[in-house]
């Protein structure tokens, strides 16, 4: 059974979600944030000690973008992923890897100096550039939404699933309301997915894991 190491809210749900999307049994594990500070024997699975972790057999993986590609084309055959004999392939690839380079990222230096660091380490200029940082990014995603519902191959893949995270995460950061009508619009097509819901439960104990 595939294992899955977790934070809510974190990166690694973009694992989960994937988790759902497909079908797949797992068994979760769910970690304080972060947990290289909060639960230091997780330094024993993931010297990383970064979210997630997910083991498949003898597969490790750590990079959140990367086990939603995984998952979708080892456990396939899926419509989750695009195929190399498809059209938007290259754009698919393009917008998982988006996803967290260059979307998520500016986030986590938000979060950083906004709420983790302790008060006297915070620097609300840093966070408020990198937040205009991941804004002016963003743009690219309301012009790439303007004549469709997702964003490559005419239907829901990963690639949105990962986006949506990305989304996801600004929420928690209060900077949903600099989205676009657009963005609006795909958040709400995205988070009344059954299995993003599935997984929204899963991490708060309210749902039945797989």
């Amino acid at each position: 059974m595939i294992e899955l190491y977790h934070c809510a809210d974190a990166r690694s749900f973009r694992a989960l979600w994937a988790l759902e999307e497909l079908g797949l049994p797992y068994r979760l594990h769910i970690l304080p944030f972060p947990p290289r500070v909060h639960q230091p024997d997780y330094l024993a699975l993931n010297p990383l000690g970064t979210i997630p972790l997910m083991i498949d057999g003898d597969v490790r993986m750590t990079e959140s973008a990367a086990i939603p590609q995984y998952l979708a084309t080892k456990h396939g055959p899926s419509t989750l992923a695009v195929g190399p004999e498809e059209a938007d392939y290259g754009l698919w690839l393009d917008w998982l890897h988006r996803s967290e380079a260059t979307l998520t990222f500016p986030l986590t230096i938000v979060l950083r100096y906004s709420r983790l660091e302790p008060e006297e380490r915070r620097l609300q200029q840093a966070a408020d550039d990198y937040a205009q940082w991941f804004l002016s990014r963003l743009r690219h995603l309301t012009r790439a939404l303007g004549d469709r519902d997702w964003l490559c191959a005419g239907r829901f893949t990963m690639a949105d699933l990962c986006v949506g995270y990305a989304l996801l995460f600004a929420r928690t950061l209060n900077l949903e309301h600099r989205f676009s009508p657009e963005i609006r619009a795909y958040w709400e097509r995205l988070s009344i997915r059954p299995a993003f819901i599935a997984a929204q439960n899963a991490q708060t104990g309210k749902g039945d894991v797989a």
